[in-house]
Parts: C-alpha cells; structure tokens; sequence
C-alpha cells in the first residue's frame, strides 16, 4: 500500500506523555495555574503547541514558557520508553524496503538523545525535529527525498498530524497511542485509525506486494592472531554466526559493512576481502521467511574488545576450527568453510588493540 512513511515521534513511536505533563504543570504552576490531569491534558493539548500555551498563558511569551519548560522535561524522573509494536514495526518496514521518516515538533535535542538512547536511528533515512508548524515541513520533505504522495503516508497520534498529511496531499494514519483522544482525531477524519502500530503492521501486511529479495553484509572478523569472532543473536534462533545487515538505500556495500559492524560490534575493519554472495531464502533458522542476498567478507578486526548492541546476547573469539564446533546458523558455516579453505584467515598478524 505505502512505499513511504513519515512518523511523528512522541506519542506515535515513544511514550513521553509522562515528563510531557509533569514538564506542562510545573510551568502552569509557576503562573499560578491548576495543573492538569492526564485525562485533560490529552484532551485540551494540540500542535502547534504554541496555541495550547495562547489558550491557557495568553498573556506569557512562547519564548519565555519554552525556557521553563525545557529544564523540566529534562530533569523529570518520569519514564519514557518506546511504545509497544514500534521497534517490530520499524523492523518490518527495513525489511519490506519501506523508506522511513519522522517529523516532530520535540525539541532537537531531546529529540536526538532518545533517538540515540532507544537505537532508533538506523530505522529512519531522514529525520526533522523541532518544527512547531509541520505543515510548513511536509512538501519540504516530499520534495527533498522525491517521495510519490500517492505512496507515502503519516502516522502520527495527533489532529495536526492528520491535518499536516492532508496539506501534503499524502494519506493520514492515526494511532491511538499518544496524547490526543479518539474523539479529536476521528473529528478530522484520518484516511486510516489503529489502536497501535501492531495493528497498522498486521494491515500493511496484507496489502503490501511481496517485497525484493533482501541485500545484507556480513564479515567473519578475525584478530591477525587465528581466532575469528562469533556473536549469537535471538534472530537466527539463537544460533551463533557473524555480525552483519541490511544495505541501505544509497549506501554501497563496504560503507555498509563497516556501519553494521561499528554499530553491533564497535569494531573498526581492516584488510576488508571479499568471500562469497549467498542465498538465504525462507530459512527455517532464521526469526520470520525472508529472501536474503548474503555479500559475505572477511576482514580483520582493529580490537578484540567487543561491545554488542541489542541485537546480539554473547560473543566469542575462538580458532576456526573450535568455532565449527558450535552450533552455526548455516550461512556462517557455509562462510567459514570457505575462508578456511581459501586461507583467508590469518595465523599470525601484528595485532593494534
């Protein structure tokens, strides 16, 4: 159905509601004001928010509300956290080549500090923070990335989303996560409502044609020393195999491969060869069917000294043949046979930690 989306932020992928009103009733308490509760501050809140703030501190300065509501957000103790369905979500688009945007109102640098915290960064190929008015963003965005209107879609849990898709002549998706009611977003009609994104998953699911076969990169690091570097991961049922992923639109191979690496493993490459493509189709090892071209490379690590993100549980370092040992998804082993076999593994190397 879209081959494009652009998501709002709070509320739609992460739930900062919480900070958001605490942050919210420390400034209307110190002009004297009632604060709300949650049930009111979803009904009365709206973007631009400079509107919510003319209806309630009419006589106060946005600029001057703004500085008392920014050091509250960042020192309020309240939880934020990515919203239920959302990583899946944003996973399920990277693997149906579905092109991904956010733009939010959120302040820049609280906007990019989640971004960083939750890991959501390698999801999206552009993002826009800090727009108080989206509307005036929207054909922006279009424009610059050359995105088909009658492909692209917003998502987003708030009456301005819905509105600022329609002023961008694109399809409006409201999510019913975040800090507007039912009620105020059904008003303004939005071309699709789901109660989260595990929903609009299941939706899109049976709408989208079947996607392309899947480009990835993946290197069996080795030390300089004979030893090569296994990492186990809950994707390819708990197997052990090599780190590695997804090419990104106008990424080449390389640059790709010495992104994944860097952000799975923090392992700077050197002596990068290429070994052999695979292909991986509808594997029974792996999480979900998918067609999988696999470029896969060996390549000498600069540290030994591995920090693994979320998508890994263990890793280890050990001789080719102590790793043939351990129970391999089959790309790998099909991989480290190869490379021992070409002698692509070095014994002995001067090794830089």
């Amino acid at each position: 159905m879209f081959r494009n989306l652009i998501f709002d932020w709070s509320g739609t992928l992460v739930d900062d509601l919480g900070p958001v009103l605490e942050a919210t009733n420390l400034v209307f308490e110190s002009y004297g004001r009632d604060p709300l509760d949650r049930d009111a501050f979803r009904r009365h809140f709206r973007l631009p928010y400079s509107e919510f703030y003319q209806e309630f501190l009419p006589e106060v300065a946005l600029d001057e509300l703004e500085s008392r509501f920014r050091p509250a957000f960042h020192d309020s103790k309240a939880p934020v956290f990515v919203l239920p369905h959302a990583r899946e979500k944003l996973e399920w688009c990277a693997a149906h080549g579905i092109r991904c945007f956010v733009l939010s109102s959120m302040h820049r640098e609280a906007f990019h500090q989640q971004l960083e915290e939750f890991g959501l960064e390698p999801f999206f190929e552009a993002t826009y923070a800090g727009v108080v008015d989206k509307r005036k963003m929207i054909h922006e965005i279009l424009a610059t990335h050359k995105l088909d209107p009658g492909a692209t879609a917003f998502v987003g849990d708030m009456t301005h989303d819905i509105e600022t898709a329609r002023h961008g002549g694109i399809s409006s998706i409201a999510v019913l996560t975040g800090y507007t009611h039912a009620e105020p977003l059904a008003a303004v009609r939005p071309d699709i409502t789901v109660p989260d994104l595990g929903v609009l998953r299941s939706l899109l699911g049976r709408t989208t044609t079947a996607p392309r076969p899947i480009a990835t990169v993946g290197a069996l690091l080795h030390d300089g020393h004979g030893h090569v570097l296994m990492v186990r991961t809950h994707k390819w049922s708990h197997r052990w195999g090599i780190p590695g992923g997804k090419i990104r639109r106008g990424e080449t191979s390389l640059d790709a491969l010495r992104r994944e690496i860097r952000e799975e493993t923090a392992v700077e490459l050197d002596n990068i060869q290429f070994a052999l493509v695979q292909d991986c189709i509808d594997s029974e090892e792996f999480e979900r069917p998918e067609h999988f071209l696999l470029l896969n490379y060996v390549a000498r690590a600069r540290t030994t000294a591995i920090q693994l993100n979320d998508e890994a549980e263990d890793f280890k370092w050990l001789s080719p043949a102590d790793a043939l040992t351990l129970d391999l998804n089959h790309p790998t082993r099909v991989l480290l046979v190869e490379a021992m076999e070409r002698g692509m593994i070095p014994e002995m190397e001067s090794f830089a930690s």
